[in-house]
């Protein structure tokens, strides 16, 4: 029986999260996973000038704020906890979402009419991997977005890093 992507994405997901799945089965899922959101993460569309991230069209068409946000906040989550280092052999991908000090916290939300804020809370101080975090974040977001002259973005977004001592 044929499956559609979103379906194969929504089991690998759900094996990944389930906690009685074993070590060596969740990597497998894991780098299933990975190597079907990269492979459609280069299908991207392109009509006039619109630019669309890799996954604009997950969470709907016309999907809210609320819903994009709540599946950006998923994405920081499993790239928090199951993103797993390459296997032993390969070169280590750094990822820094997984890498960051254990204590920051994330929070993903919609306050305002076109705006999604990204809030990271709990950045050790003088911690050297705060702009590659941001960046990273800030690529993950985009994701979600869209823009061209005729369309315009589907949202603004905004990373704001509180240190530790705020």
């Amino acid at each position: 029986m044929p499956t559609t992507t979103s379906e194969r994405i929504r089991r690998l997901r759900t094996l990944i999260d389930h906690p009685r799945t074993g070590t060596a089965e969740r990597a497998a899922a894991q780098r299933m996973l990975d190597r079907i959101l990269a492979r459609t993460a280069t299908e991207t569309r392109a009509t006039g000038d619109r630019r669309y991230g890799e996954r604009h069209d997950r969470p709907g068409r016309h999907a809210g704020l609320s819903r994009i946000a709540d599946m950006i906040g998923e994405d920081v989550a499993l790239a928090r906890l199951f993103t797993l280092p390459g296997e032993p052999g390969e070169v280590e991908r750094r990822n820094m979402i997984r890498d960051a000090p254990p204590a920051i916290t994330y929070s993903v939300e919609s306050p305002f009419d076109l705006s999604i804020v990204i809030t990271v809370d709990a950045v050790p101080e003088g911690w050297a991997g705060t702009e590659d975090l941001v960046a990273e974040l800030t690529t993950l977001m985009d994701a979600y977005n869209h823009d061209g002259t005729d369309t315009g973005k589907r949202f603004f977004g905004t990373v704001r890093i509180h240190t530790a001592g705020e």
